[in-house]
C-alpha cells in the first residue's frame, strides 16, 4: 500500500552561502551579444543538459518531472517552484556545471574560455537570486524547509474525473495560514521505478484558515487522459515519460484515506491579497475547467471577509464568477459556487457557459450560455465591471484560453495591471 512506502531521510539543512560579485562590465557584454546565440540552440542545449546531468547526478531526478523532460516542457517549468521542491544551494553549483557544459558541446570552439566565464559569472549571479528569494521564502512564518508527511484525512469525488483529497499533517502539529491562491508540492514515489520520487504542484482549493491554524489542506487534483496509449504500468513508458499525469492519476487510482504523501509549505505569486486591494474594489474570477481551482480558495477568503468585517462602503465586496466546462457534469464545485451566488448577503454573481447541454440540464442552475467561453457575451449582458477601472481579474485555465481571455478584456479597456494569470499547465503566459 503507498501508506507503508518508506521516504528517504531529510537532508541537513543548507550550508550558509556567499553570494558571487556581479559579472563585471566586460563579461555582461559578452553574455548581452551570445545570447541570441545560444537562444537560437535552446532545446538542443536544454535536451543535452538535462540527459548529462541526470546521468551524472541520478539523485536530481526527484527534482524534475519525467512528462516535462519527455515533452520539452521542463525548462519552461525550471525556476517556477524551487522552494516547494526544496532545491539546496550546493544543487545550483551542478546545474551551473553541466549548463555551461551543454553550451560547449553545442557550440564547439565557438565558446571560448572568456565566453564561458561570462557565462559562469552571469548564472552564479542568477543562482544568488533565487537562493536568497528561497531563503525568504523558507523563513516565513510556519513555513518548513523539507517535505513534510501528511496522511489523507478524506477523499471526495467533486466533478467528473476530478477528485479533491484533505490532507492532514501527520504529526498532529496545526497548518499556517496561506494567500488564497497559493498552491503546495504534492511528493509520491514511484514503486516501478525503484522508489523515484515525483512531484507536482497542486492548487489549494480551500480558503485559508484564520490565526489559530487549520487541521488539513485541500487539494482538487484532475485525472489526465492517457492520449497516448502508454501503459501507466510499464517501466520503459514511465521512465520515458511517456505517461500523463504520473502523480494525479496515482493518486486518484492507488492512494486512499489513511494513506501518505509528502507536502511543501504553500507557495505562490497568483494570490488574492486583500491587503493589497482597495476594500470595495470588484473582484472577477474566470475560470475555465480545473483551472477553478485556486480562484475557489478566493471565492471562500472573500466570502468570510465579507461575513466578518464590511467594507469601507458598508456592503460585501463584490465578486463575478465565469466559469467554462465540456458539460454540467464537469463543474468543479458548481453547486458551492451557485450556493454563493444565490446567498443576498454573499453579493456574489456566477456564470455558468457549457460546451454541451443536456436536455435535462436547466438555464440559469447548470448553466447560463451555451458553447465556450466568449467574454463578448459577457460584456453584452453587463456582467463584467467594465465601469470599475479598479476591479481586478483573476484568471486561470489552459494557456491558449488565457491568452485569449486575457486580450479580449484588454481589448475591452480593462488595465493589463489588474489582470492576474495563473498558467494551470507546465509553461508561462
Amino acid at each position: 500500500m503507498p501508506s507503508r512506502i518508506d521516504y528517504p531521510s531529510s537532508p541537513s539543512p543548507p550550508p550558509p552561502f556567499t553570494p558571487p560579485l556581479p559579472p563585471p562590465p566586460p563579461q555582461i557584454d559578452i553574455v548581452k551579444s551570445t545570447a541570441a546565440i545560444l537562444k537560437d540552440q535552446g532545446d538542443r542545449i536544454t535536451r543535452i543538459f538535462y540527459v548529462n546531468m541526470l546521468t551524472a547526478h541520478p539523485e536530481l531526478k526527484n527534482y524534475f518531472s519525467l512528462r516535462n523532460q519527455a515533452t520539452g516542457a521542463q525548462q519552461a517549468a525550471l525556476g517556477a517552484s524551487h522552494a516547494s521542491l526544496f532545491v539546496r544551494p550546493e544543487q545550483y553549483a551542478i546545474v551551473g556545471e553541466h549548463l555551461v557544459g551543454a553550451f560547449a558541446e553545442v557550440l564547439g570552439d565557438a565558446l571560448t574560455p572568456e565566453v564561458a566565464d561570462a557565462w559562469k559569472a552571469a548564472y552564479a549571479q542568477l543562482a544568488d537570486v533565487f537562493i536568497g528569494r528561497e531563503r525568504q521564502l523558507y523563513e516565513e512564518p510556519g513555513a518548513w524547509q523539507d517535505w513534510r508527511d501528511f496522511v489523507i484525512a478524506k477523499k471526495e469525488n467533486v466533478s467528473e474525473g476530478v477528485v479533491s483529497f484533505y490532507l492532514k499533517p501527520a504529526d498532529g502539529k496545526p497548518l499556517p495560514p496561506f494567500l488564497p491562491g497559493q498552491y503546495v508540492s504534492v511528493q509520491i514515489p514511484i514503486r516501478e521505478l525503484g522508489g523515484l520520487l515525483q512531484s507536482r504542484q497542486y492548487s489549494l482549493s480551500a480558503g485559508p484558515p484564520g490565526p489559530s491554524g487549520a487541521e488539513c489542506y485541500r487539494v482538487t487534483i484532475k485525472q489526465e487522459p492517457n492520449t497516448a496509449g502508454a501503459d501507466p504500468s510499464d517501466v520503459k513508458d514511465l521512465a520515458a515519460g511517456s505517461i500523463a499525469g504520473i502523480v494525479g492519476n496515482r493518486l486518484h487510482a492507488e492512494y486512499q484515506v489513511g494513506d501518505t504523501v509528502q507536502l511543501s509549505s504553500p507557495r505562490g505569486e497568483f494570490v488574492f491579497d486583500a491587503a493589497k486591494i482597495s476594500p470595495d474594489a470588484h473582484v472577477v474570477l474566470l475560470s475555465a475547467g480545473v483551472g477553478a481551482t485556486p480562484l475557489l480558495s478566493m471565492l471562500d477568503a472573500i466570502r468570510g471577509a465579507n461575513s466578518i468585517n464590511d467594507n469601507v462602503a458598508g456592503a460585501p465586496r463584490p465578486v463575478t464568477w465565469a466559469h467554462s466546462a465540456r458539460h454540467a457534469n464537469a463543474v468543479c464545485y458548481g453547486e458551492h459556487i451557485r450556493q454563493a451566488s444565490a446567498d443576498a448577503n454573499a453579493n456574489v454573481t456566477a456564470k455558468v457557459f457549457l460546451s454541451n447541454v443536456a436536455e435535462t440540464d436547466k438555464h440559469g442552475h447548470d448553466y447560463d450560455y451555451k458553447g465556450r467561453f466568449d467574454v463578448s457575451k459577457l460584456v453584452a449582458d453587463n456582467v463584467l465591471p467594465l465601469d470599475k477601472p479598479d476591479a481586478q481579474y483573476f484568471l486561470c485555465g489552459p494557456k491558449d484560453w488565457m491568452v485569449q481571455v486575457r486580450d479580449e478584456l484588454k481589448g475591452n479597456g480593462v488595465n493589463s495591471d489588474n489582470i492576474h494569470l495563473e498558467l494551470f499547465s507546465t509553461g508561462d503566459v
